[in-house]
């Protein structure tokens, strides 16, 4: 039996999207919550931040096309209404379990699929309740990032053989497809390794064989995964290469760009450097990311394809938050993670030792950000 495509309505759509927009759940749990697949909550995120703003323009001509369409209807409107208002004032809305008991089969006049539109239930889910990544996919995660933190030369071949050593019959596939989804790659050099997405502009490696001798001289950034007891988000980070000092930080539960353009603009906001170094993704090489450089008059650096020591500090920067704070609190929610970080960030600037700065702050080493 073939399966119809599920449709859903655009305040359903513009609803879940502006709760992933806000950041303060992970895509699991507004995927189970709302009984919608991840990668399209991912996807509508997306549009909603890339085109948002153009629900108000030309609001007036489209107010007078949506009542000239409405008036065309309204006729039919009127007859069907009596009939499912008649049907509806019988029901009540609830769970998702409560509203699955309210569709009624068989009705001549009204059909399974206008029940579901009536109390705003999906009518692929009487059928099927769609669930983010598995408790199971989500402890290979988990183990994937701890093994990549330590091995970050690791791809998915060798981490295949590291997860079957473990015990687990795992399908290669699954493991590229999970690395993928944590934005998680081998950096050992190799052709083609991070690929900026088509039309973006990379810029040349700036750093090699540069002496870092004083604060703002040399800002980068990059994301990493963040595992958590009921999904995952991602946290980008600015470091001040010189101090080690974290200038910024923001979390988001999908890899779009709008959180590394607003953790930019929270750095600038406490200085400017010479020179800002990223890696080659399409995060950092859109040109609203590099514009926001541009128009500073900062000097842009992108790694080398595939070379693990070009943001060797942001680096170890991730490998220091996993195994001081990540690994050992094992958040439970976003805000629980957002507290925990702003925390630890806190500590990290201002309290902790650091054994190469000969074991001073990085709020000693800078005066950005006192």
């Amino acid at each position: 039996m073939s399966s119809k495509r599920r449709r859903f309505s655009a305040a359903f759509k513009f609803q879940v999207a502006l709760e992933a927009a806000k950041g303060t759940k992970t895509l699991n749990e507004l995927s189970s919550e709302h009984s919608v697949h991840p990668n399209q909550i991912s996807q509508w995120k997306r549009e909603l931040l890339e085109n948002g703003e153009t629900i108000f323009s030309n609001k007036g001509a489209r107010q007078q096309r949506e009542q000239e369409a409405l008036h065309a209807e309204l006729y039919e409107q009127i007859r069907r209404l009596n009939m499912e208002l008649g049907w509806l004032k019988k029901k009540l809305p609830g769970t998702l379990e409560a509203q699955r008991a309210m569709i009624e089969r068989g009705l001549p006049e009204l059909s399974v699929r206008r029940q579901c539109e009536l109390i705003g239930l999906n009518r692929s889910s009487l059928y099927y309740q769609p669930v983010g990544e598995s408790a199971y996919n989500l402890q290979l995660m988990r183990l994937l990032d701890r093994q990549y933190t330590r091995t970050p030369f690791y791809g998915w071949r060798r981490m295949t053989a590291y997860l079957r050593r473990g015990g687990h019959s795992i399908n290669p596939k699954r493991v590229r497809r999970l690395m993928r989804l944590m934005g998680l790659q081998a950096v050992y050099p190799k052709p083609r390794t991070s690929t900026a997405a088509p039309g973006h502009k990379r810029y040349p490696y700036l750093l090699r064989g540069l002496k870092i001798a004083r604060p703002c001289q040399v800002w980068s950034t990059d994301i990493t995964y963040l595992p958590m007891q009921h999904g995952f988000m991602y946290l980008v980070a600015v470091i001040d290469w010189f101090s080690r000092y974290v200038l910024a930080w923001q979390l988001s539960n999908t890899l779009d760009g709008r959180f590394c353009r607003v953790a930019l603009r929270q750095a600038l906001e406490q200085g400017t450097p010479d020179i800002f170094n990223t890696d080659q993704g399409a995060q950092f090489t859109a040109v609203e990311f590099t514009s926001i450089l541009e128009s500073a008059s900062i000097r842009i650096s992108m790694d080398g394809r595939g070379r693990a020591l070009d943001n060797v500090f942001v680096e170890r920067l991730w490998r220091t938050v996993k195994y001081e704070n990540i690994y050992l609190v094992d958040y439970a929610s976003v805000p629980e993670l957002e507290e925990g970080l702003q925390a630890y960030f806190r500590f990290y600037n201002h309290e902790r030792l650091h054994q190469s700065l000969a074991y001073h702050t990085p709020a000693e080493r800078c005066t950005v950000g006192e």
